[in-house]
């Protein structure tokens, strides 16, 4: 009997629907030589340190650091859980082989593996892994089956992050909160959070520190058309009036008219990060909601794996990318066909094949989310919005280019020209203004685009294309004529808060401010947490209480401001060494980097977090409020 295990009931139930296998049991479905069982999630974890030794149970500072000679697992403590587990182990016992279902990512080898660890599983054991859940690809998958060990570096990746989590969650936080917690407040440290916690507190000083400075912006008005100044900001009032008094009432004239055509290529496919970014500036969803919607959306075979951190398509994806796009002609929501406009202009013809799309060696386990072909039905308004931007963005990549023409306009005001009776005398410095307008020629794959439903009060990003993108009158080189000058009080202003999208991206570069596409590519491996975690840890923080949000904007209570405050080891909340640490798990997952090493390296970095913190000879301590404070949980992984 060959027993296939998956992730979750529903996925197990289109695998068993496939394989013919039936005949439902509790907690499995067999036949046609299959039995097919199922997890929900994780039903094993690491163990406590109680578990190790019973010194470790109470929360003490004489027996840190608490380092296991050996990490185990163990079941977690939930009725449903070891019920279902009792079934899966009977059913391993006496299996001929096992096909690991999981989920085809790092977090769903390590589920299952450690539940067939904990079965004692012994049978020899192959692995589905898809990118999808359409039926085509569950069949494409069986008949495609891969060894275990295929994925054994996948394994130790993700089981070097489990255990690398606990060596520095468990020491860190029952060192904190004993060292400088008051009683019965948890003080809760992470790999990952913390960092991202030190980001935002970060940011909210540096606003909260900033003082305005005034500074004056010259502008004319010539045509129904505002100049500006190329001289730029002038820092005190009296300059500005003075270069001010010298154009009143002078002609403007224009000097310069300058044409230029340029083409923008349309922006890449989704990856899970840039989902969620859009998601949230388009319509304030959470990072957690889109997560959870795009994930649904996988589960009812609508689109492509999501947990992705690539924007690449593999080339031999090319060849399946016109029945995706029949199927999204065909797409009806309420009677209407929201895609078949869009799609029509590149029916009938080869597709374009970019190498911003398709590129192979981008593409490790999963390629960029994108529409399966499916035609879906009975969305949720959530669901349809995620799906109706994953689809955009697929059609947007074979459309042509977006064709425009840049116009700038150079004028001058000349504070007094010089009299023909006196043509010794050298003329007074003109003064120069400048405007650029944006024409589009041929939208290209901008006619994919759709207007942003939701302000924010940090992100116009789409009121600075449509200023980008304003058609000028035309202007004749040598016009001259009257113009109304202006001189405008300005002040500088604050880097604004981080909001979800704002954050996603920091922890995608470590901390560092990038929107260059191709930049920011080649920082994802230095990222802060993977795609597939990075709305937990955002949760995580609310939960601990040490983020808020106002409106859009994410804000550091003050008990997440004390901590930070508080923690003198760089290595606790440095956004580049959690990169660092980011990239070895990665180079783990590649064979490049030793499992080992990386755990003995993190061995040595809490050992030594623990007796800086021991010799700290302060008496510093953080003031909770009661509303803010975790409980204390004895012996319980915080």
């Amino acid at each position: 009997m060959i027993v296939c295990i998956a992730e979750k009931p529903s996925v197990a139930r289109d695998i068993a629907r496939i394989l013919g296998a039936n005949s439902s049991h509790d907690g499995y479905m067999e036949g046609n030589g299959y039995q097919v069982t199922w997890t929900f999630g994780h039903l094993c974890t690491l163990k406590e340190p109680g578990d190790y030794t019973p010194a470790w149970r109470p929360w003490a500072l004489t027996q840190l650091p608490m380092v296991p000679q050996r990490f185990g697992i163990k079941l977690i403590d939930d009725q449903g859980i070891k019920k279902q587990f009792a079934t899966i182990e009977r059913l391993m016992q006496a299996a001929d082989s096992i096909v690991n279902c999981g989920d085809a990512g790092q977090e769903g080898e390590l589920i299952q593996r450690w539940v067939m660890q904990k079965a004692q599983a012994t049978c020899p054991v192959k692995r589905l892994w898809i990118s999808s859940m359409t039926d085509e690809a569950i069949r494409e998958g069986f008949a495609n089956l891969k060894d275990q060990s295929d994925y054994q570096p996948l394994y130790l990746a993700g089981l070097s992050r489990a255990i690398g989590d606990w060596l520095l969650g468990m020491n860190a936080t029952r060192l904190y909160t004993l060292r400088y917690g008051q009683d019965r407040q948890v003080l809760s440290i992470g790999r990952v959070q913390t960092p991202t916690l030190a980001l935002i507190v970060n940011r909210q000083k540096e606003i909260e520190n900033f003082k305005p400075e005034p500074y004056w912006v010259l502008a004319t008005v010539y045509r129904d058309t505002t100049f500006t100044a190329t001289t730029g900001k002038f820092t005190s009032k009296e300059e500005g009036e003075k270069a001010f008094e010298t154009i009143e009432g002078k002609p403007f004239t224009v000097t310069k008219v300058e044409k230029k055509e340029g083409k923008e290529q349309p922006p890449q496919l989704y990856d899970l990060t840039s989902l969620q970014v859009d998601c949230n500036r388009k319509f304030a969803f959470s990072a957690e909601m889109t997560l959870n919607l795009i994930q649904s959306l996988y589960e009812k075979k609508y689109t492509t794996y999501p947990r992705v951190d690539t924007q690449y398509l593999s080339d031999d994806i090319y060849a399946k990318c016109p029945q995706t796009l029949n199927g999204l002609y065909q797409t009806k929501f309420g009677g209407v066909a929201p895609y078949a406009e869009l799609i029509k202009p590149i029916g009938g013809k080869a597709l374009k094949k970019s190498k911003r799309v398709f590129d192979t060696s981008k593409v490790t386990d999963h390629h960029a989310i994108i529409p399966t072909g499916v035609i879906p039905q009975n969305l949720s308004d959530a669901e349809r919005k995620v799906f109706d931007l994953v689809a955009r963005r697929f059609i947007g990549v074979f459309l042509p280019d977006c064709r425009f023409s840049t116009t700038t306009v150079l004028g001058e005001v000349s504070s007094s020209p010089r009299e023909p009776s006196q043509p010794s005398q050298p003329s007074k410095p003109s003064i120069e203004f400048k405007v650029t307008g944006k024409e589009i020629l041929d939208p290209g794959w901008r006619i994919v685009r759709e207007k942003t439903e939701v302000k924010t009060d940090t992100d116009d990003e789409e009121k600075k294309q449509d200023d980008e993108e304003r058609t000028l009158p035309t202007f004749v080189k040598g016009e001259s004529g009257d113009h109304k000058p202006t001189l405008t009080e300005k002040w500088t202003t604050p880097p604004p808060y981080y909001n979800e999208a704002s954050l996603l991206r920091a922890m995608e570069t470590a901390g560092k401010f990038v929107e260059d596409e191709t930049l920011r590519a080649a920082m994802k491996e230095n990222g802060i947490g993977r795609p597939s975690s990075r709305a937990s840890i955002i949760e995580t923080l609310f939960k601990r209480h040490y983020i808020k949000r106002e409106r859009k904007r994410l804000v550091a209570t003050p008990t997440g401001i004390e901590l930070i405050d508080l923690i003198r080891e760089e290595l606790l909340k440095s956004c580049e060494l959690t990169g660092i640490w980011e990239k070895k798990l990665r180079d783990i997952e590649h064979q490049k980097y030793d499992a080992q090493q990386f755990i003995n390296e993190l061995k040595q970095q809490v050992a030594d977090i623990v007796h800086d913190v021991m010799s700290d000879p302060s008496n510093r301590r953080i003031t909770v409020t009661p509303d803010d404070a975790p409980k204390k949980k004895k012996g319980k992984k915080q």
